[in-house]
């Protein structure tokens, strides 16, 4: 646990705030939720053509959301059946 803590902190460039975006998970206070960029990796974008689209990002922003979004993965799901109801708790 206390090693994940660490980790956490070393994503120093996800940044939460209320004002900016509803508080969504972004990059360094600007308007680029860390969801977009995961987003376009997902459906196949390289770095490149994320850094050409978004000037003002750097390299390693995307590589933090890519951690971030891998982190929050870790979270544990578990999963009852009740008759004909499928319950998800996290």
């Amino acid at each position: 646990m206390e090693g994940e803590k660490r980790r956490v902190g070393m994503l120093d460039r996800i940044t939460f705030d209320p004002m900016i975006m509803g508080g969504r998970a972004c990059i360094r206070g600007m308007r680029i939720p860390v969801s977009v960029l995961v987003s376009q990796i997902a459906h196949g974008a390289s770095f490149e053509e994320i850094l050409k689209g978004y000037p003002d990002l750097e390299t390693e922003d995307v590589q933090q959301a890519i951690e971030y979004a891998a982190w929050l993965s870790q979270e544990q799901v578990r999963i009852a059946c009740r008759g004909d109801t499928l319950e998800i708790f996290g």
